[in-house]
């Protein structure tokens, strides 16, 4: 059965359920902002800021431009496939389409593990800023209490996602203003402080030299890319909407390509923006503190206003609880009705029109991953955030190549469908595979980890990461010897029409 169908309710439904996914209920200025409200983008800078100067110095904000080449690229793939094929499991299934079941299995696997991996540490942040921002840092220092209140709100978010796709884009549109809002008044007032000469810090003047991402040398631009790279993940949300956006064959791809842009000029105004405040010896120094670099740095720049850098990353930390549950539980959804996994995990909410099942299981593993590893070591959350770049740089990897593979005989068709669904896509996937192996073999080194530590005499970021994908090896193993139905499906090319009414220009098909 297709997707469609089974999306649409037509003849009933396998998992039981009486509705599909509630169609048109999110705009396009809704999916680009579920888009960048994913990446984080003020936490996700204050996590990298420190120790890409570290690396590069004054460069910083050249590697962040370099990183966001890729991501572009990938993000044509997303575009281009989501053209051909509006499902909400996105790369599981285009891999599937493309190259077939067991390349799409894997793909949606690694999806759906990274939000396990990183609701809890988003959460985390949430209430460890919000509680910085009004006051409470007793509680920030209280591992039960900052826990609890983890958790609590990744129930609170979940229960937002489950109630209704339209909610939820309200919400992230209050938080997205909130965040683009006081981002931009650090920057204007630190930028101000810089040519006043009153930072009391060894604030250098920006120049247009620092977008250049080669100044620092070579092996220090590679170490910078791993970092900066993955700022701009979660922008593919907007695509795992697909099916709930109006003008579902364009306006996803749109939001997550024009995601990547806006994410590019935010990124760059605020590295350029902290670097020429607090000089590049201070961030360096402090590159251990990771997100709380703009913790130590609010109330220098803002002082007694420091709240307001505080609560940028508070409700970025928040957005991003949310919205990275939707990529998961949509392609838990998706992976469901095409009987890749159990039919439960396909089932609708006939009132809200949600994957509420996939959505309280991923929030569910999630809290149960949370708790476990903050009992490991004070360090194994960060280092399993870590090991989140592997499963991105696959699965970004994996749609790269799959767009290329999809639309095979249609590339020499003209130019355009030579650069954008060919050439870009598969640069982006080899730049990409380029960054997997270098962090491979960086991870296998325990000193090069969060805690310093090792496992089994490797790192444990890598450690987690095998330990991820073998598991996701073997229960695909399981799966395919219990229910065969998912691997009869067979890899196959973009029809001659679709490719013509995708790759064609809206006059062009008048005419024709």
């Amino acid at each position: 059965m297709s997707h469609d169908a089974v999306q649409d309710g037509e003849g009933g439904r396998q998992d039981g359920s009486a509705v599909g996914l509630k169609p048109n209920a999110i705009g396009f200025v809704d999916a680009l902002v579920i888009g960048l409200n994913a990446t984080s983008p003020a936490y996700s800078l204050a996590a990298v800021i420190g120790p890409i100067v570290a690396l590069v110095g004054i460069y910083a904000p050249g590697v962040m431009f370099a990183s966001f080449v890729p991501m572009l690229l990938i993000a044509s793939a997303f575009y281009y496939l989501n053209k051909v094929d509006q499902d909400c499991g996105t790369t599981f299934s285009w891999v599937t389409r493309a190259m077939g079941p067991w390349a799409g299995w894997l793909g949606g696997w690694a999806i759906t593990m990274t939000g396990v991996l990183v609701v809890g540490s988003l959460a985390d942040v949430a209430v460890s800023f919000t509680l910085l921002a009004v006051g409470l840092d007793s509680w920030v220092a209280n591992d039960f209490v900052r826990q609890l209140l983890t958790v609590l709100l990744i129930i609170v978010m979940t229960g937002l996602c489950v109630i209704g796709t339209e909610l939820s884009a309200k919400v992230q549109n209050a938080l997205i203003l909130a965040q683009v809002a006081f981002l931009l008044v650090f920057v204007v007032v630190a930028l101000y402080r810089v040519y006043a000469g009153t930072t009391g810090f060894d604030s250098i003047e920006p120049s247009l030299s620092w977008l250049d991402p080669f100044g620092a040398g070579g092996a220090a631009l590679t170490g910078g890319l791993l970092l900066g790279v993955f700022i701009y993940w979660g922008w593919e949300s907007a695509v795992n909407l697909t099916e709930e956006t109006e003008n579902s064959a364009s306006a996803p791809g749109k939001a997550g390509l024009w995601s990547t842009v806006v994410l590019l000029v935010t990124y760059l105004s605020v590295a350029v923006a902290v670097v020429a405040f607090a000089g590049t010896a201070f961030l360096a120094e402090n590159a251990e503190e990771e997100e709380f670099i703009f913790a130590q740095l609010a109330g220098d720049v803002l002082g007694g206003w420091d709240w307001i850098l505080l609560l940028a990353v508070a409700t970025s930390a928040i957005a991003s609880t949310q919205t990275t549950i939707i990529p998961a539980s949509r392609t838990a959804l998706s992976m469901a009705r095409r009987q890749a996994l159990p039919q439960h995990f396909g089932h609708i909410s006939p009132r809200f029109r949600t994957p509420d099942v996939s959505t309280w299981w991923v929030a569910a593993i999630a809290i149960v991953w949370y708790l476990v590893v903050n009992q490991i070591s004070t360090t194994a959350l960060f280092d399993s955030l870590t090991a989140l770049s592997l499963l991105i740089a696959f699965y970004y990897a994996l749609t790269g190549v799959a767009c290329a593979v999809y639309y095979r005989r249609h590339l020499t068709e003209s130019v355009r469908n030579f650069v954008l669904i060919g050439l870009g896509p598969v640069v982006g996937a080899g730049l990409l595979t380029w960054l997997l192996v270098r962090s491979v073999m960086d991870m296998s080194d325990p000193a090069n980890s969060y805690s310093g530590t090792s496992w089994f005499g490797l790192g444990p970021p890598l450690v987690i990461g095998i330990v991820i994908s073998l598991v996701g090896v073997i229960l695909m193993v399981v799966w395919r010897l219990r229910d065969a139905v998912f691997w009869q499906e067979r890899p196959g090319v973009a029809d001659p029409e679709l490719v013509h009414a995708t790759t064609t220009k809206p006059a062009d098909r008048k005419e024709r």
